[in-house]
């Protein structure tokens, strides 16, 4: 029985690791956190997850919130000019349903769980060294990062040909909330999505958290404009208050729906930024070990088109395809290597693409799409399902070209 190590209890390593199990492997995984302390802990993301990506999960029996959870039928697209003023809205359906899971208590039911089907689990944090060590013992044969936070990920190095930003593009701030009123124009659940161009964006999901279902507003800042407040950690009560200040500013439409909102926890509130980044897939240790990165390790997105968490599941069932392939053979340099490659040129390419498009100033055929999709639900249709399948996009949506005469093609 080959076995693995799986460093990170995130989307894609607990995913994989559970998946790992259920096909006959021995599954080691180091956690930095227990059940209990993640339950506890603060909110990670939005993990906004559409059809393709909650089919890998259901595909092992992992979809243990599917009635609990709020289904997200599409996404209400609005666009502000000027600011405070609603200038265009349209609804964008998704072909199979959207949800997102409140990630503390995701991970830690995965975690009970990876535990209950027969998985080991160390709980302790991994330093570089520790990785070294890991690699030179000889006790695995396929070591696997999953950790996107921390020291590890500096083990892989930038790649700079996938890589065009050097500093963060938005200032990012979470907040989860109760008493949220439902939106008039499209009443069915779904992600609102407001540009408000040269400024910010705002987006606004249903979750599940640990109180039951809920909201979450999440405000993309430019930063050092005027919607960039998070240069700072702000105790969740006042990152709310600047959240809702923001709101009656720039998405009123969006404002009038909270006036009773309040959080829901006390750790119910995220902040920061990061760089977009895409990493060399392969760690080369002191000791001459190998680890093989995956997910946010090696592609690192800005969380602005929401794909996170999808682009973490397909890794997930992508590097499982791959060891599964690999029968008794070596988990080599090569092997690794190639393993990335068939899941950059699955997924990873195309979900970077369509993020650093959106983080740019938006250009006139985006706009063009958006100002048609508005009247013609074809095109609105097409849009929501490059959210859940980005490469669908790569016929017409990146080019100017092939927009301009797309749009033709259908305005006849």
């Amino acid at each position: 029985m080959r076995r693995i190590l799986i460093i990170g209890a995130g989307q894609s390593g607990l995913q994989l690791g559970l998946s790992l199990l259920a096909e006959g492997y021995d599954v080691t995984i180091m956690s930095a956190r227990t059940p209990d302390e993640i339950r506890a802990g603060w909110v990670t993301s939005t993990q906004m997850m559409f059809g393709p990506a909650l089919n890998t999960e259901r595909a092992y029996g992992l979809n243990l919130w599917e009635q609990q959870t709020p289904h997200v039928e599409g996404l209400h697209v609005n666009l502000s000019a000027p600011p405070g003023e609603r200038a265009m809205n349209f609804f964008a359906p998704v072909e199979e349903y959207a949800m997102s899971v409140d990630q503390r208590l995701k991970m830690s039911t995965w975690l009970e769980l990876f535990e209950e089907r027969g998985g080991t689990i160390h709980y302790q944090g991994v330093t570089t060294a520790d990785l070294d060590g890991l690699t030179k013992l000889g006790r695995y044969d396929l070591t696997i990062v999953a950790a996107g936070k921390g020291e590890l990920v500096s083990a892989f190095d930038r790649d700079p040909s996938r890589s065009p930003f050097t500093t963060p593009q938005r200032a990012l701030a979470v907040t989860y909330i109760h008493g949220m009123t439902p939106e008039p124009l499209a009443p069915m659940q779904h992600v609102s999505f407001s540009a408000v161009p040269g400024i910010a964006e705002l987006f606004v999901m249903p979750v599940l958290t640990l109180s039951g279902p809920a909201d979450l507003l999440f405000w993309e800042a430019i930063p050092g404009g005027p919607a960039d407040l998070w240069q700072e950690r702000r105790d969740p009560t006042e990152q709310l208050k600047l959240t809702l200040d923001l709101c009656r500013q720039y998405t009123p439409w969006i404002y009038e729906r909270c006036r009773n909102v309040e959080l829901t926890d006390a750790r119910g509130a995220l902040s920061g930024r990061y760089t977009p980044t895409v990493r060399r897939p392969v760690a080369d240790l002191p000791g001459g070990g190998l680890a093989l990165g995956m997910a946010d390790v090696v592609v690192a997105n800005d969380p602005i088109t929401g794909q996170g968490s999808n682009t973490a599941a397909k890794c997930a069932a992508s590097y499982l395809r791959s060891i599964l392939d690999r029968g008794d053979q070596p988990f080599d340099r090569a092997w690794m290597e190639q393993t990335f490659e068939t899941f950059w040129t699955g997924h990873g390419h195309a979900v970077t693409d369509f993020t650093n498009a959106l983080l740019q100033p938006m250009p006139e055929h985006v706009q063009a799409i958006l100002g048609t999709a508005a009247g013609n639900e074809a095109v609105a249709r097409r849009f929501g399902h490059g959210f859940a399948d980005p490469n669908s996009l790569r016929d017409w949506f990146f080019e100017p070209d092939k927009a301009m005469a797309y749009i033709a093609s259908v305005s006849q």
